[in-house]
């Protein structure tokens, strides 16, 4: 089960099925070498599944969530991160979709967290939203099915789509 409080209220969610459970999986392998450890890529970040984030009053967990090492040289030895990640990832069901563009965007759009990422396994789609000035998301960059995405803040890595999703 996963809790969420945001604005007093109480949300919970069964763990997630096996889609979910495999893009979340692959993204942390495609992504974690090459940016955590620096293997293939520049490194530089800290990459965690499910952190728990205080954000103010309310508390969220994305399904990934990613911090440069300039803003976290360490990781914290807390039960939850009280500095907004620079990334997020959201991996969309139909339980979680309204609730993950609803209530959790704008929640990390007034923390100031530059990058979001929706991932639906069910539609093929990698959404990549970037906060703009305003503390508004823009839409930057689609990407679905079999595509090689080269996704900010990721670019320097290509993701092949295609195995994110099942079967």
């Amino acid at each position: 089960m996963i809790a969420e409080i945001i604005g007093g209220v109480l949300y919970s969610f069964s763990r997630p099925g096996s889609r979910h459970a495999k893009a979340e999986g692959i993204l942390l392998a495609d992504l974690g070498g090459p940016f955590m450890r620096g293997r293939g890529g520049p490194g530089g970040w800290w990459l965690l599944p499910e952190p728990k984030l205080q954000l103010g009053a309310d508390f969220l967990v994305p399904d990934l969530g990613g911090w440069r090492r300039e803003r976290l040289p360490e990781i914290p030895e807390t039960t939850f991160f009280t500095l907004p990640p620079d990334w997020v990832c959201e991996i969309l069901s139909p339980s979680t979709a309204m609730h993950d563009r609803a209530a959790k965007m704008p929640l990390y759009a007034a923390a100031g967290i530059p990058w979001i990422w929706l991932v639906d396994p069910l539609a093929q789609t990698l959404e990549v939203f970037h906060l703009g000035p305003r503390k508004l998301w823009e839409l930057e960059q689609v990407f679905s099915g079999d595509d090689v995405a080269h996704a900010t803040p990721f670019e320097e890595v290509a993701l092949e789509l295609s195995a994110l999703w099942i079967g």
